[in-house]
């Protein structure tokens, strides 16, 4: 099913394997309502339940902007990313019903973008061949920071890390994983994963040297 097809339901469709609910009112909105008016996340959330086209689409588009920049970090091509964003998205519409909204929705839907990248990493990962390159062994004595950097040069580097290594250090200096954490979404051991988060570390490091851009301090 593609992208497009999400919105392509009528208004008193469900989703696939999705019951249907009880009829309710529909949540519409008019073109100034829409705009002055948006629709609760309560309410965005209860008329996707119910298969509404519309509250389909405003969900989509609330939080499609933030989860492609997720999914940038863990792809390599924004090809790939495009596929882990549509099969997250398919992912939310077909499991919305199990979100019990202790959380807030953008941090279930961006769990669920994670988990449809590491998907994507397991069956890729083993066809593609990338090479570590020329880079020094550990770190220089002075850490740098990645906070104050152009953000497109620092997504360039991250997904030309080997796939290990980028998804490691997204998970770790991104998410905030332990590596404990990490190993067992990876099936890695925590050691594994500390150590290809330093050389992650290490080759963007040397990357951002080469720029000729000062190191900074941080953790």
């Amino acid at each position: 099913m593609s992208a497009a097809t999400w919105f392509a339901f009528g208004a008193d469709d469900v989703l696939p394997d999705q019951a249907a609910a009880p009829v309710a009112p529909r949540l519409t909105a008019s073109r100034s309502s829409a705009v002055t008016n948006p629709p609760t996340e309560t309410e965005l959330i209860d008329g996707c339940l119910r298969g509404r086209q519309l509250a389909q689409k405003l969900l989509y588009d609330k939080y499609a902007g933030k989860m492609m920049a997720v999914c940038l970090r863990y792809a390599q091509t924004t090809f790939e990313a495009e596929d882990v964003l549509q099969e997250g998205f398919l992912t939310v519409f077909r499991t919305l019903a199990s979100f019990r909204r202790e959380c807030p929705l953008e941090f279930w839907i961006r769990r669920i973008m994670i988990n449809a990248a590491l998907r994507q990493h397991r069956r890729n990962a083993s066809l593609v061949a990338v090479s570590d390159g020329e880079y020094p062994e550990t770190l220089a004595s002075e850490e740098f920071t990645l906070s104050n950097y152009n953000f497109q040069e620092l997504l360039a580097m991250v997904q030309e890390l080997a796939p290990r290594y980028r998804m490691v250090f997204n998970l770790y200096a991104i998410e905030g994983y332990t590596h404990k954490e990490i190993g067992e979404l990876l099936g890695i051991t925590e050691g594994t994963s500390k150590s290809q988060y330093s050389r992650a570390r290490v080759i963007l490091q040397t990357k951002l040297e080469r720029l000729g851009t000062p190191t900074r301090h941080v953790s």
